[in-house]
């Protein structure tokens, strides 16, 4: 039975290491171990968030998390900005909506980023906004949205919050939360993170804090306060994902070794530009320009002449390599390359390499090797760079 070779989005590869840390026997989330072992974990997230601000820890899918840093902050009737660039960024919307707070969205066409320039003309003509809330990441086209040029038009031309969801590249993308002036940062364990689904990470500024203890919206199980306050004391204020925290704290020993957090964002870097120059080589458009693309995943628009759709059950049936298919009305047109977390550069040689023979077998038009060769190109530059330091 052959492996299959997961390169989606989300959810990722895991580790040996991860699984096996996740395999621990179990004790309660109520001891004394428990708590040693949230306080490390805690600490030793804070520099993959770029943040001196405690991480909360949320047995919750990556959704619930941006669900709490909404309703904790906003009440229904009170005015927000959505900065949306792809489906989801519309999660956020659906959510504001849901709660009743009155949505201003700035909607940009997919597969492109929002401008500074962009955001302040929005917010300039609006006024009372309570929180303008971004993705950082767009996972269903591939944009990077640059978070801390949006972060600083929010400070000078609101009062508002800046929220900010970094579910599908924290852990392989630079954060600087503090320095950035970003509010809530959010992120799910399932992707970049190198874990299972069932985890989700919070940090928030004091600002926010004062905000949330303002707040009247009411929520029990996502009551940021009350994570807050147990969070005092080592623990969460319902049953935790104490494997998910096992496999976290185990991640975090592996960025270390691996050199430190910027070692693992110039990894994710090289696997982004491996991607793109291959797709350049093989005559297949991508659908995001390079000055936004993400590190952690690419889009792919469908090779000229194929039906994707049968391309891409091709690939899975007789390769055993998966990749995402495009979502919305991107649907059929796209696919998406994942390249974040426990994925390394000789993955994407094998990926790209398969894709060729994918290709053959298809009668596309193309240089046997051109793509293998164009990625391969890009890393061995990188190597020597490396090694010139």
């Amino acid at each position: 039975m052959y492996e299959n070779i997961l390169r989606h989005p989300g959810p990722t590869p895991i580790p040996k290491k991860v699984q096996l840390a996740m395999n621990r026997d179990i004790f309660s989330h109520r001891s004394a171990e428990f708590v040693e072992l949230y306080r490390e974990t805690v600490e030793l997230v804070k520099p993959i968030f770029g943040t001196k601000q405690d991480i909360l820890l949320l047995p919750s899918g990556g959704t619930a998390a941006l669900e709490a840093a909404a309703v904790n902050t906003v009440s229904a009737g009170e005015h927000v900005v959505v900065v949306t660039v792809g489906a989801f960024g519309d999660y956020f919307v659906s959510i504001c909506e849901k709660y009743g707070f009155n949505v201003h969205k700035l909607e940009k066409e997919w597969g492109q980023a929002c401008t500074a320039n962009e955001l302040r003309d929005f917010l300039q003509p609006l006024k009372d906004i309570k929180a303008v809330f971004i993705t950082y990441n767009e996972t269903s086209t591939g944009i990077l949205n640059p978070i801390a040029e949006l972060a600083q038009v929010v400070r000078e031309e609101t009062a508002a919050l800046c929220i900010v969801d970094g579910v599908s590249c924290i852990g392989g993308a630079t954060a600087e939360m503090d320095a950035w002036g970003v509010d809530i940062l959010v992120t799910g364990s399932q992707k970049a993170m190198m874990l299972p689904p069932g985890l989700s990470l919070v940090s928030i500024s004091e600002r926010a804090w004062q905000i949330i203890e303002e707040n009247k919206t009411p929520s029990y199980y996502l009551n940021l306060l009350s994570y807050r306050s147990w969070a005092e004391k080592g623990m969460t204020p319902n049953t935790p994902t104490i494997t998910l925290i096992y496999g976290l704290h185990e991640v975090c020993k592996l960025i270390e070794q691996e050199g430190g957090f910027d070692t693992t964002v110039a990894r994710h870097e090289l696997m982004k530009n491996m991607v793109r120059n291959a797709m350049k080589a093989l005559n297949i458009d991508l659908l995001t320009d390079d000055e936004y693309a993400s590190p952690t995943i690419t889009a792919i628009m469908a090779p000229k002449g194929i039906d994707l759709n049968d391309f891409l059950t091709h690939l899975k049936q007789h390769y055993h390599l998966d990749f995402a298919g495009g979502l919305g009305h991107l649907q059929g047109k796209i696919f998406r390359f994942g390249h974040m977390g426990y994925c390394f550069p000789s993955d994407v040689l094998q990926a790209v390499s398969l894709m060729e023979a994918a290709l053959q077998d298809f009668s596309y038009d193309f240089e046997p090797g051109a793509g293998v060769r164009a990625a391969h190109e890009v890393f061995i530059s990188a190597q020597r760079k490396q090694l010139q330091r």
